[in-house]
């Protein structure tokens, strides 16, 4: 996948665990996504408000989307995940939610420390 368009910043999708810490999913937002300019972290609605992911928001310094499993659920993707779909009731969350968040994929569904992580371009606002 390419290099973020320039004076763009990139949807962040979020597929954690329960407790997951802070820093880790910072961590592994970086190890995807690099120095990237990041708009939002997204994620499933009952993710959003775990300690580690406003953690995360606010280390990056950035706002948190939250999205229900069935917006989840209708969103297109190309990886779709059959333990993601028993377990919070879609079939994508990362992926789903930085399609929902932002604009085209640019990061594909990628595993880091049992963090899933996703991004698509925002485009800047006028």
């Amino acid at each position: 996948m390419g290099d973020t368009p320039s004076g763009s910043a990139l949807a962040v999708g979020l597929g954690v665990r329960p407790g997951t810490d802070a820093v880790r999913i910072v961590r592994a937002v970086r190890a995807v996504v690099g120095d990237a300019t990041i708009g939002c972290l997204a994620t499933l609605d009952r993710r959003a408000t775990e300690p580690g992911v406003l953690g995360a928001a606010a280390i990056l310094g950035t706002p948190v989307m939250a999205f229900t499993a069935e917006q989840l659920a209708d969103v297109g993707v190309r990886h779709r995940s059959d333990r993601a779909s028993a377990a919070v009731g879609t079939p994508s969350v990362a992926e789903a939610a930085a399609l929902l968040a932002g604009g085209e994929l640019v990061r594909d569904r990628t595993i880091i420390d049992g963090i899933v992580i996703a991004a698509s371009s925002v485009l800047p606002h006028s």
